[in-house]
């Protein structure tokens, strides 16, 4: 029961890396961290309004809104026992045999994090190990095999060939793991330069044992390049003063739960989350998990052709060049041109992944264009909107809390705010508020050359009348918020998708993500809000699962059945995570309703508090 009920709650709460994939520079200037006061509550000036709390929750609100208020009950101070961010109870639990050991922040561990950002950055920008010149012209994909009807024997002289379609986390992973099987691997990354794009990615105990298991020495160099999370405090915190002498009452950034983040992973014999930069990844998996010249830039697949009769698979290059192999991986992100062609879906379901390599790529401008954009490609995609807008950066910035709280989230109405350490005295932090699909932030002005901080210091005021609502917030939003530039803070509308496949397509059901050579993965497959930290983590397992059921294919006659039985393996564990994540952001957002009132918001915290052993 303890253990089912901390799944549960750590699906509810436990939110990381937008982002998985929300794309940042590392450094920029740092600006003052105090407090700014806000002159009125007027609107906020950006296209489309927050929306409202939906369902239950809607209902909840109302109800609340009608009752009698009594002010005298919202009075005093907050338990003093909530505004210590490390009890003695949670150091002994950190203190135990085989847990992490706090290296604390100091100028040397920050120098080498950074540093091997900068020489990650620099390979990418060498192309070093990348596909070119006279050996991409030679490549083995280009020329096409005359493989019989019924197709070949796979042999160690003669091996399965795959072609992986985007050079991100999902994609190298796979590629990663079909190559430690003896595979030929060939990776088409749509980036005219592989990084340096993104800030850090959480790479969590689950997804860390699968790269073990396809390769210990990439798992050994992450290990070591990555800033250990779970040598601190995590867990929720209430944005602003809530509640009431019979709910409970709560002072801005008193905390709410602190979860158990390292102990789950002891158990389970599994190492310790870490944070690791997406460049280092890249150069990482790159380096030492493929042969040299293994990812080819400025490629994008556009289309595929099934050759049929186990004769393999001819996949063509948005500039038209052709590549021949036995299987095919759609690694391409959430609007994946191999999903597209896969599923027969519209034209106009494709678009520009703004994730993954890719995604840093992307300036203001751009950014404006493709949220509109965007709406009409999720339409013909089949892809849901989460209901939320995220502001991301990357400060280079020693958080006041950082030797005791390595994540937090800072809960609010119609918006909350989540930080996490990103190594190297910087802070990863996500601002995710609640609003229609589109919207996008004001062109900078000679009046106010800084839009986006604009908005969020309104959003997060913590002083004078507060926020648009007239609420307060707990400093630390603005801390951080203040310590990062316009520039680095990128936005953008949170999509995913359905957690199972809706489709009464007997092929679809029988075989979800792939169909005769060809298969897809990661947000191709399933996309996810970033409330688990899971998006990169499950497609880290997909990868490790294309692998072993490739690996096991002795004739290219079997190439779709180890792939269908890869999607049937998959579809339901990553459904459920999907289906939490989903569940988390509405809950999430409508948490500070339950501070209020009576017995609902004391049961719904003892139950939370019961679950975990701090």
């Amino acid at each position: 029961m303890k253990l089912a009920s901390r799944y549960l709650i750590s699906a509810v709460v436990a939110l990381s890396s937008c982002a998985h994939d929300a794309s940042v520079s590392a450094f920029s200037p740092t600006q003052s961290s105090s407090c700014i006061r806000r002159s009125s509550s007027t609107s906020l000036g950006v296209t489309g309004q927050q929306a409202e709390s939906k369902g239950p929750a809607a209902f909840l609100r109302e109800l609340k809104t009608n009752l009698p208020q009594f002010d005298f009950l919202a009075e005093g101070q907050g338990n003093p026992n909530n505004k210590v961010d490390m009890p003695d109870h949670v150091r002994a639990v950190l203190s135990q045999p085989g847990a992490p050991t706090r290296e604390a922040e100091n100028e040397e561990r920050t120098h080498r994090i950074r540093s091997r950002f900068e020489e990650a950055a620099a390979d990418a920008m060498e192309l070093k190990n990348m596909l070119i010149g006279e050996a991409d012209a030679e490549a083995w994909w280009r020329k096409p095999r005359d493989t019989p009807e019924g197709g070949r024997p796979v042999t160690k002289d003669d091996p399965l060939t795959v072609l992986v379609a985007g050079g991100g986390l999902a994609g190298l992973v796979a590629a990663a793991a079909c190559h430690a099987k003896g595979m030929k691997v060939a990776i088409f990354e749509q980036a005219s330069s592989y990084a340096p794009y993104g800030g850090p990615i959480q790479i969590q105990s689950n997804a860390l044992r699968a790269i073990q298991r396809i390769s210990p020495e990439c798992f050994e160099e992450l290990v070591a390049a990555g800033t250990v999370t779970a040598d601190r405090v995590s867990g929720l915190k209430i944005g602003y003063r809530k509640g009431n002498k019979l709910a409970g009452l709560y002072d801005a950034g008193d905390w709410l739960v602190r979860f158990d983040t390292v102990g789950p992973a002891l158990e389970a014999g599994l190492p310790a989350t870490v944070v690791v930069d997406r460049p280092v990844i890249q150069q990482i998996l790159v380096k030492h998990g493929l042969p040299e010249g293994t990812v080819r830039i400025k490629s994008r697949v556009q289309t595929f052709e099934d050759l049929g009769d186990g004769r393999g698979v001819c996949a063509t290059l948005e500039d038209g060049t052709k590549a021949y192999a036995d299987v095919l991986i759609g690694a391409d992100g959430i609007w994946s041109q191999v999903r597209k062609t896969m599923h027969g879906l519209d034209d106009g379901a494709g678009g520009f992944a703004a994730s993954g390599a890719a995604g840093g790529a992307i300036d203001d401008a751009e950014a404006r264009k493709l949220a509109r954009d965007t709406i009409k490609v999720a339409a013909k995609a089949d892809r849901r909107y989460s209901g939320f807008t995220c502001y991301a950066a990357l400060a280079p910035h020693r958080a006041s809390n950082i030797e005791d709280v390595s994540y937090q989230i800072l809960l609010g109405e119609k918006k909350y705010f989540v930080s996490t350490d990103g190594g190297g005295e910087r802070q990863q932090w996500f601002a995710l508020i609640r609003e229609p699909a589109g919207g996008v932030d004001p062109e900078p002005t000679p009046e106010d050359p800084t839009p986006k901080l604009t908005r969020l210091r309104k959003e997060f005021a913590c002083s004078g009348d507060g926020d648009p609502d007239g609420n307060v917030w707990d400093d630390f939003a603005l801390e951080l918020i203040n310590a990062s530039s316009e520039d680095d803070i990128k936005r953008r509308d949170l999509y995913d998708g359905a957690p199972l496949l809706a489709t009464v397509d007997p092929q679809r059901l029988l075989s979800p993500w792939a169909k005769g050579p060809v298969a897809i993965c990661g947000d191709a497959s399933h996309p996810m809000m970033p409330n688990l930290g899971q998006g990169g983590c499950q497609a880290t397992e997909d990868g490790y699962r294309l692998g072993e059921e490739l690996g096991a294919v002795s004739h290219t006659r079997d190439i779709p059945g180890a792939l269908g039985k890869y999607s049937r393996v998959r579809v339901i564990r990553t459904a459920i995570v999907q289906g939490f994540a989903q569940l988390g952001s509405d809950l999430l957002v409508d948490f500070d309703l339950m501070m209020t009132i009576p017995l609902l918001g004391p049961f719904f915290l003892t139950m939370t508090q019961l679950s975990m052993p701090w």
